[in-house]
């Protein structure tokens, strides 16, 4: 693959071809993370400039009219999205929280509030049924089953399954003292 033109690989990138894909990230790829940097973006809004691009290229395979340009094409593209980080990166103020006046810093930070939250979650979901359980694991952690699926694996009805899930989630909304 590495002595295709640009052409076959668009063409065999549009068509699924992840092979033809991966060359022309290996052949551009400095190249597009080049553009950012040189706008003296951080690393992380370099690497999400580079995505945004990477994103933009897999969303017009089919309509990139001139393959011998791609690379401009790329660095374009590529300047666009860093321009576009810029311009919001202005209109951003950045606070420092910490010295911020009038804010107490007695309470307790945003990890901590949120790491109590996950733990009162865990402990009520650990006082639900076996079967309530299983049905929201299901649910949450293998979104790709079919309803069908779900009530196989936990042995419900598939006609009561959804039912099952709302009185199992309520239970657990309940127990958290969550209003619905």
């Amino acid at each position: 693959m590495r002595d295709w033109e640009n052409t076959e690989l668009l063409v065999h990138a549009c068509h699924g071809n992840a092979a033809a894909w991966h060359e022309i990230v290996r052949r551009y790829a400095r190249l597009v993370w080049a553009v950012p940097r040189s706008h003296r973006l951080s690393r992380e809004d370099a690497a999400d400039v580079c995505q945004a691009t990477w994103l933009a290229l897999a969303e017009n395979l089919s309509r990139i009219r001139r393959p011998d340009r791609l690379g401009a094409w790329l660095v374009t593209t590529t300047r666009r999205e860093t321009l576009a980080v810029l311009r919001s990166r202005g209109r951003e103020v950045p606070l420092d929280l910490a010295n911020a006046a009038g804010c107490a810093d007695d309470g307790p930070t945003p990890e901590e509030v949120v790491l109590a939250r996950d733990a009162g979650l865990w402990r009520a979901y650990a006082t639900l049924t076996d079967r309530c359980r299983e049905i929201l694991r299901l649910a949450a952690f293998a979104p790709e089953l079919s309803f069908t699926q779900v009530a196989e694996a936990v042995g419900v009805p598939v006609n009561s399954l959804g039912a099952t899930r709302g009185r199992c989630l309520d239970l657990l909304r309940r127990r958290l003292g969550v209003a619905r």
